[in-house]
């Protein structure tokens, strides 16, 4: 089974064609760094603009590249939401046309959904039931995962993304954009011991977050030195604050799995290619007894592969959309109960 995947939901124009749910043909990525580089974040106008000049010469080269012919593909699977609403609208109508012209399902997909699923294009399978925490620039939240298609909500940020917290303070120590590679590659030279910073809600029995607090102890740290005159430790200050993020979420991460009683852990988004939370997380799982599943870090970033995966499932299922298929800025998941 041949099925084509995009996903349009923030800056990244991506397609991809995958076999059977798991054999990845073509996967590519349009980014558009460039383009929203000077503006220090994406400008979600802009961003639609782009996408509609990329989408059809990108889904063209995906199809060459996985040698597969138009009237080859099987069903078409897009990314709904999250995200920005003008950007899910070029690559939803773009689907809907695909569908309606070719006479093949429609298959909606949920951009979380389809970030933890990027553990499945691995060889080294997770199996259900599994804890996951998505952590991107615009989410950062925990799942209890029992199905494919059937998880529910532990906890999510409560102000924050991580990796929006990162462009943050990328932004105000005028580090470029986006800010969680740089600061991630700045932290590598810098003492993570030096500037004392909080731990949002570490010591708090719930499995929510918090950023904001983190990146204003960073701005008034910052304020201060230059009020002062003084020079700012840019790659101490950089490796004390991405420890505390990994900090964070690596604690709240390890009690989802004792509460739980888990045994698999995804962990998928953006901010999971970053080093230290990979590291960490891997000398958890060495010495507490759970299997960890990273994919890599093409996987992790916005990409259509993941969202084949989640189409794919959908598909086995029948759980097909129709052209009255909308678009949605947030997700709405129940909560776990235990």
């Amino acid at each position: 089974m041949k099925l084509l995947a995009l996903e349009t939901s923030c800056d990244e124009t991506a397609f991809a064609v995958l076999e059977d749910g798991e054999k990845v043909c073509a996967n590519l990525v349009a980014s558009q760094e460039e383009l929203h580089r000077r503006f220090g974040g994406i400008v979600p106008e802009l961003a639609s603009r782009k996408h509609m000049e990329l989408i059809l010469p990108l889904a063209q080269q995906t199809l060459k590249e996985a040698q597969v012919r138009l009237d080859e593909i099987e069903a078409v699977a897009v990314t709904n939401g999250p995200g920005l609403i003008g950007s899910l609208v070029i690559g939803v109508s773009f689907a809907k046309a695909l569908s309606y012209a070719r006479g093949i399902p429609l298959l909606a997909v949920d951009h979380i959904n389809a970030h933890f699923l990027a553990a499945f294009l691995e060889e080294e399978k997770p199996s259900f039931p599994l804890v996951a925490l998505v952590v991107s620039g615009g989410h950062t939240a925990l799942f209890y995962v029992k199905d494919y298609l059937e998880f529910y909500l532990l906890g999510q940020t409560r102000d924050d993304a991580a990796g929006e917290a990162f462009d943050k303070v990328a932004k105000l120590l005028g580090l470029g954009y986006p800010g969680g590679r740089i600061i991630s590659r700045l932290a590598e030279e810098g003492d993570p011991e030096r500037i004392p910073l909080p731990r949002p809600l570490l010591n708090k029995d719930v499995f929510d977050f918090s950023f904001s607090g983190l990146k204003t102890a960073v701005v008034n740290f910052v304020n201060d030195l230059r009020r002062k005159g003084l020079p700012v430790p840019v790659h101490d200050l950089c490796a004390s604050f991405e420890k505390a993020v990994v900090e964070v979420l690596v604690t709240k991460t390890l009690n989802a799995l004792k509460f739980t009683g888990g045994k698999n852990l995804v962990v998928a988004g953006g901010v999971a290619a970053n080093k230290r939370l990979r590291q960490t997380l891997r000398e958890e799982a060495a010495k507490g007894g759970f299997r960890l599943f990273l994919p890599r870090p093409a996987y992790c970033t916005d990409n259509a592969a993941m969202v084949g995966v989640c189409g794919y499932h959908k598909w086995r299922r029948r759980a097909f959309a129709d052209l009255e298929l909308d678009v949605y800025a947030r997700s709405h998941f129940p909560r776990y109960q235990g």
